[in-house]
């Protein structure tokens, strides 16, 4: 039996290495467990209701398709595409809408954090749920990988599936109630030692290289400890990211320069640790890089993957749209 599986990214800021190992990194893993099944869309629908710059938005959904596919997204075993392109989706949310309590969306974590955070309380950021909800049953996905933050929108979009499903299915289940995938991503520490997370300014964008690469890791926060000290390495932010490139034995030496304070014979500290960790990024993401150039040179090459993906997903949505809308009487 196979699985679908669903996830939209939204296409706002700088992709960083907290995206690649907190979301990136999974969903191109499952295109192999679960292949021509993953459904991945760019919300743009999304990000209207923070980001009200057309030009900004057009840039930010080219620039997140092409890091998609630049990581190893392959567009024979997943479906990438625009959210917009799939006007279906937001007439289901529409007739959701119509069975779904005021009270469900009033308690809603993200709407009540967004508006905490100074951000508009407009309709649709109060009423995103329900369109994240159609977002997950028009493709029939059973399957939604998420972060912890992100658990109460599937346990709402499960809600309204049953609620649709009571009102209009006459003991047939007319959507399909999906079940969440907690990322088994790691904790990624930002340069300030907080969580990466682009509302912090503590990132490390994945395409930097050179200099500019050694800069920002430089930038990383670490205590004023002499060089040549012993050090806990696992008090340090620079080994924490670390963690993430480098192999058990080559962490296992490093800890052990750390708690020396010397490497060979030499004065060991932060500085060298950083540049290892410039060089691990520099080399983990050399080939991603590459083809993010050569996909940027061919924009049309971008779109054309993000039109066919349109065309498969809005097969499926208008299959699922016409079930409801025969269920409810529109047909």
């Amino acid at each position: 039996m196979t699985t679908r599986v669903l996830s939209g990214i939204q296409p706002s800021g700088t992709k960083h290495l907290g995206n690649y190992f907190g979301a990136i990194r999974q969903h191109i893993q499952l295109q192999d467990a679960h292949p021509g099944q993953c459904f991945y869309f760019i919300a743009d629908y999304h990000a209207l209701t923070t980001l009200h710059d057309a030009d900004a938005l057009r840039a930010s959904v080219r620039e997140l398709a092409v890091t998609y596919l630049a990581l190893g997204l392959d567009p024979e075993k997943a479906t990438l595409f625009r959210q917009s392109d799939v006007p279906e989706v937001t007439e289901l949310a529409w007739l959701l809408a119509t069975v779904t309590g005021m009270g469900l969306l009033e308690r809603a974590h993200g709407y009540k954090d967004k508006v905490a955070k100074g951000i508009t309380s407009s309709v649709g950021l109060f009423t995103y749920p329900v369109l994240m909800a159609a977002d997950i049953l028009i493709y029939d996905a059973a399957l939604v990988p998420v972060g912890k933050d992100q658990i109460q929108h599937v346990e709402m979009t499960q809600d309204m599936a049953t609620h649709f499903n009571q009102t209009y299915g006459k003991g047939t289940a007319l959507l399909q109630r999906p079940e969440f995938r907690l990322s088994e991503a790691p904790y990624v520490t930002g340069t300030d030692g907080q969580k990466m997370s682009t509302s912090y300014g503590n990132t490390l964008p994945l395409f930097e290289s050179g200099k500019r690469l050694k800069k920002l890791v430089g930038g990383i926060v670490t205590d004023s400890t002499e060089l040549g000290t012993p050090l806990d390495p696992e008090r340090c932010n620079v080994f924490a990211l670390l963690k993430l490139f480098a192999s058990a034995e080559e962490l296992e030496r490093i800890a052990g320069d750390y708690r020396a304070g010397s490497r060979d014979g030499e004065p060991f500290g932060y500085g060298h640790a950083k540049l290892v960790l410039a060089e691990h990024i520099d080399r983990h993401f050399s080939e991603a890089r590459a083809r993010r150039e050569e996909l940027l040179a061919h924009p049309e090459r971008v779109e054309a993957v993000l039109q066919r993906g349109a065309a498969r997903a809005r097969a499926t949505a208008r299959a699922t749209l016409e079930r409801c809308r025969r269920a409810c009487g529109l047909i």
